[in-house]
């Protein structure tokens, strides 16, 4: 099915659906830009009020120019609806996640210092808006909660953006809890779907709103609104201007949130109580943030977590974090100006950090060799193939090391028992073992009679993925997979060179085969042709190789997508799929009998 256009945007997937509207990731259909579209609900347009605050502040928000901000980039009207065109964020693995997934999946609290580093992202970005400066005004938020902080790339720990600036102020809070209670309430009578979008986008991203996973999405999202409020902002009096300060409220709340997975309510217990394994002060700063009193609430907030942080000289995110090791633990029973009182005229020790070590046991990997391909410029894509590889065209790429076969059972099992599951951290399969060639029985893992020098198979993308940075590597990019399979001559149609032959690689048959058990490429590649079709880093697009041609410079695929691309061709597939430049793909959590992969690594 093609996909839906709403203006000059090719909507590729849905990313969510909140009380303010809902979150596509879209390209433009000429510059092929991939963005993400803010589809405000339609009824809106038809309010005056809601126009003309529109109109005023978009501007004012676009010029938010801060690098834990997403940028909004282009506002427009089509189809009945405005919509904001921002930035895509996106994680290491190219997935957008925001700070509630990433939370609630890591199974485990977050290390204090991780949290210590996230949250000052948060802080330095609402310190940056509530400023003015060179006749920009103070700028408030008015919504931050869970489902705006997004997750991106980072060295090391990743950082945090936030998403929908200002849009709680241009829509009116009374306006965005009355709607989602509304699409609510839908969602548990089973009516009719959102109506804010044009008939063929319902059709394509809505079809079944009583879905009981969409209905409990939509409990969390109006009780994540509505825990994330400040006192002013709940009590809807238009007499008292909401600022900054009640970014401040939510911002407690926030940390209470990291702090112990829960909302704070009512009289709650402190974060001390809750999660005694922390060994800063997190109480006085919680509670100082969720004062009643807006004008008791502190101005900014790194100052607050310099201090929390025990920081001596220490003002850089990369140097190492002193912390408090001697939490003063009070009782919730007292005033909060108590509690407060109490833990000002604590003394307290300051420590070296030490992250606990957590022994897993002394699994260790089976490795493979690598083959080494030296940094230059290449060709990739075809004349003549499928229409998604072309146009040829030359790109360069740094060195890089590929392994020289597929990761086989007796390599993977080992993953498994190191993490003793078959999901991962956020509850992706890793394996189907029904689909593999490895059981449980007895609790125990084995490898059917003769297959641990096979390639693994009934790996997810995300399994791969795993088990590349268990080891030390990652996934190879499509680019780098290409190139590794043309060898030393890149107009190579097949590994093999002009054609391919059953006596070459495995393919057209009835099961896999041992690793190793054909002749290798001009390079010393085994099985990069056939046995089994092989996991490549990157997100698909169609059209990619048009703008690929265009930025020739270390390509890493598309920003984002739905599908994954595969390479290489299987054991049951047709000629054709051996072909160097034959692209495939799915879903990534996809899982059957043909998919594998090897791993790559930088080279320098």
């Amino acid at each position: 099915m093609k996909n839906s256009m709403l203006g000059d945007y090719n909507l590729i997937k849905q990313l969510g659906m909140g009380s303010l509207g809902t979150v596509f990731f879209a390209e433009h259909r000429f510059m092929k830009q991939k963005v993400v579209l803010k589809v405000l609900p339609e009824e809106m347009s038809s309010d005056r009020s809601f126009v003309q605050r529109f109109e005023e502040d978009v501007k004012i928000l676009a010029s938010l120019d801060h690098p834990n901000i997403v940028k909004i980039h282009n506002v427009s009207f089509s189809n009945g609806v405005y919509f904001l065109v921002t930035d895509c964020v996106v994680d290491s693995v190219s997935e957008t996640t925001n700070l509630g997934q990433y939370i609630l999946t890591k199974g485990k609290r977050l290390p204090e210092e991780e949290l210590l580093r996230l949250i000052y992202y948060i802080a330095e970005a609402l310190d940056y808006a509530h400023t003015s400066a060179n006749g920009k005004p103070a700028l408030a938020h008015r919504g931050l909660k869970l489902s705006n902080v997004f997750i991106g790339k980072g060295k090391g720990l990743p950082e945090l953006f936030l998403s929908d600036f200002g849009l709680s102020r241009i829509v009116g809070v009374g306006p965005v809890l009355a709607r989602t209670n509304r699409v609510l309430l839908e969602a548990l009578s089973g009516q009719t779907t959102p109506n804010h979008l044009p008939l063929p986008i319902q059709d394509r991203y809505f079809p079944l709103i009583g879905d009981p996973s969409k209905i409990s999405l939509l409990q969390s999202s109006f009780l994540q609104s509505f825990a994330f409020l400040a006192p002013e902002q709940k009590r809807l009096d238009r007499s008292t201007e909401v600022g900054p300060k009640a970014d401040i409220y939510a911002f407690g709340v926030l940390i209470y949130f990291i702090l112990t997975k829960s909302y704070p309510e009512g009289v709650f217990d402190l974060p001390s109580e809750k999660s005694p394994e922390y060994r800063l002060d997190w109480d006085s700063l919680v509670l100082s943030c969720m004062r009643q009193d807006p004008g008791k609430r502190p101005d900014k907030l790194v100052p607050l977590l310099e201090k929390l942080k025990g920081f001596i000289g220490i003002t850089s995110l990369d140097q190492p974090l002193a912390v408090l090791s001697k939490p003063v633990v009070v009782k919730s029973a007292i005033s909060v100006g108590q509690q407060i009182e109490e833990r000002i005229r604590s003394d307290c020790i300051v420590t070296q950090y030490k992250p606990q070590v957590n022994n897993t046991g002394a699994i260790e990997p089976l490795l493979t060799d690598v083959v080494v391909i030296q940094e230059g410029s290449y060709q990739r894509g075809s004349t003549n193939g499928n229409r998604d590889e072309m146009p040829r065209h030359r790109i360069n790429i740094k060195s890089f090391a590929i392994d020289i076969h597929p990761i086989t059972n007796e390599q993977f099992i080992r993953f498994l028992e190191h993490l003793g599951s078959e999901k991962d951290d956020k509850n992706h399969d890793i394996i189907r073992l029904r689909e593999s060639r490895i059981r449980r029985v007895g609790g125990k893992l084995i490898i059917e009679s003769g297959y641990a020098k096979h390639p693994v198979i009934g790996v997810s993308w995300y399994g791969a993925m795993g088990y590349a940075a268990w080891i030390g590597r990652r996934l190879p990019t499509e680019v780098e997979w290409e190139i590794a399979a043309c060898g030393d001559n890149e107009n190579n149609i097949y590994p093999t060179g002009e054609d391919i032959e059953k006596s070459q690689a495995n393919f057209f048959s009835s099961d896999t085969t041992s690793v190793m058990s054909y002749i290798p490429n001009n390079i010393g590649l085994y099985d990069i042709a056939g046995n089994v079709y092989e996991w490549c880093a990157d997100w698909y697009d169609y059209n990619y190789y048009e703008y690929s041609a265009q930025e020739p410079n270390q390509p890493k695929g598309p920003l984002q997508g739905v599908y994954r691309v595969l390479r290489g061709g299987c054991w049951k597939s047709l000629k054709e799929d051996m072909r160097c430049a034959h692209r495939h793909r799915n879903n990534p959590g996809t899982i059957n009998r043909t998919y594998g992969f090897r791993c790559a690594s930088d080279f320098s």
